[in-house]
């Protein structure tokens, strides 16, 4: 089973990191920039291709965690000196010296392929699955949970959480994953007679048939005790529509998260990393039949690709949205900024990013033993 969750993993991986170099590559080329390598993944190369026609080295690397496309004067490298084939290559193949708005959508390119990709995945899932579409009316309360016992019943309505307003339900699981004073909430509930009150409510324990807590992972489980309405909606143009809004309520839920992380409200635990997502597809796509499975894997494509489009968009050096930043410093100084300034940055970047990756990745390991 691990052999196909591995496989799967690396399928995952490929596809979202292939559509997205892609996007660099295919505008890179049509702005006329000279690509020297196309590699899929990082570290040792497992098999390489030079094109005939165009003389691209096309690699694919042995770590699947990755990938880029190597292009003439990405920082700022016009070197006479530069050859290709024993030729000197012409000023007007780096990228450097193309005009700034061509370079911005370069540099954005394999973002809006990510995005793209989600939205048509979320077409396609919604169209032959349809959308379950929930709301903040509660369906059910489960006798004696925290909720029934601040008397909150069925057909009342969640307006708020800690005064936050909520515009989705996956935007009101994400605010219960914060940091709140004491484990205690804040709910604005709209009752079925008009009346809004506010409740402070902390979750309680999950106990069996014996009156223990019940536990995973070690932790003891706890819950609210209600569930809120949905239904499923179909159709193409249904299709069409609820791909666009959980486009958006995925990037606003994602911002919302990425905000409470740099306050200090959401911790490093809650981000998970390659080991994470190896877990999640093993759990949710080969822990599961081929029908459920294909459809998880599918939804979760076109999660992750969210996922890494709007953390590259961010304006972070190393990543797509910083190479932006400079461009867009530049334009506003009307020169470029110095080269050694920007590398260090981005170097300074590139670091800070795999030590996130690795402490990430050393909490997956944990939870996952």
């Amino acid at each position: 089973m691990w052999i196909i969750t591995l496989i799967l993993f690396v399928f995952l991986l490929g596809i979202i990191v292939l559509v997205h170099e892609f996007g660099h590559f295919i505008w890179a080329k049509k702005f006329g920039v000279y690509i020297y390598e196309f590699s899929i993944g990082m570290g040792p190369i497992i098999y390489s291709h030079t094109g005939k026609k165009d003389g691209i080295k096309y690699n694919i690397r042995a770590l699947p965690i990755g990938g880029f496309v190597s292009m003439a004067g990405e920082v700022y490298e016009d070197d006479e000196e530069t050859k290709v084939n024993g030729k000197k290559l012409s000023k007007d193949k780096f990228l450097c010296n193309k005009p700034i708005w061509q370079r911005i959508i370069v540099m954005a390119a394999g973002v809006m392929n990510n995005f793209i990709l989600a939205i048509i995945i979320l077409m396609f899932t919604g169209f032959i699955w349809g959308n379950v579409v929930t709301s903040n009316k509660i369906a059910m309360v489960e006798e004696n949970s925290a909720f029934a016992k601040n008397g909150i019943v069925a057909g009342d309505t969640v307006l708020k959480i800690n005064g936050k307003k909520i515009n989705s339900w996956e935007e009101a699981q994400t605010r219960l994953a914060f940091k709140s004073k004491d484990d205690i909430y804040t709910f604005t509930i709209k009752h079925k007679n008009g009346e809004i009150e506010d409740y402070k409510i902390k979750k309680d324990y999950v106990y069996d048939k014996d009156g223990k807590p019940i536990e995973e992972n070690g932790e003891k489980v706890q819950r609210y005790g209600f569930s809120v309405e949905q239904k499923k909606i179909t159709g193409f143009f249904n299709s069409i529509k609820y791909a666009f809004i959980n486009f958006w309520n995925f990037i606003y839920t994602m911002l919302i998260t990425l905000g409470n992380l740099v306050i200090g409200r959401l911790s490093l635990d809650n981000l998970s990393g390659p080991v994470g997502v190896y877990q999640v597809v093993g759990d949710n796509v080969t822990g599961l039949g081929f029908a459920s499975g294909l459809q998880n894997f599918i939804r979760l494509l076109s999660l992750l690709s969210i996922n890494v489009g709007l953390i590259n968009i961010l304006p972070f050096p190393a990543f797509d949205g910083g190479h932006i930043l400079f461009l867009v410093i530049e334009k506003i100084k009307g020169s470029p900024v110095n080269q050694n300034v920007e590398n260090w940055c981005h170097t300074i970047g590139f670091i800070l990013i795999m030590l996130l990756i690795i402490v990430v990745t050393i909490n997956d390991i944990i939870r996952l033993f």
